[in-house]
């Protein structure tokens, strides 16, 4: 017999393993850039993978909020609604 599924915890498990995938490409291809930076003389040029870590890295913050903070502003916020 199959189990019906809760919409709201089913979308919300897909947030997460989205942002768990999310996170590991980022420190992947994270380590890649720098694995490449230091091969071509590392500290002797410019740090340039600071540029793509910091940037990337605000978008990894940005997709950790609104998976697992805001999740409970959005159901308040909802509820509030289904009052009036």
């Amino acid at each position: 017999m199959k189990e019906e599924r809760d919409e709201q915890l089913w979308q919300q498990a897909k947030a997460r393993a989205g942002f768990k995938t999310h996170l590991s490409l980022y420190l992947v291809i994270m380590a890649i850039l720098w694995a490449i930076w230091a091969f071509i003389g590392g500290t002797d040029t410019h740090p340039w993978p600071i540029y793509p870590t910091v940037g990337w890295g605000i978008g990894i913050v940005a997709n950790y909020l609104s998976v697992y903070k805001f999740v409970n502003t959005a159901e308040r916020e909802y509820r509030k609604l289904k009052g009036q």
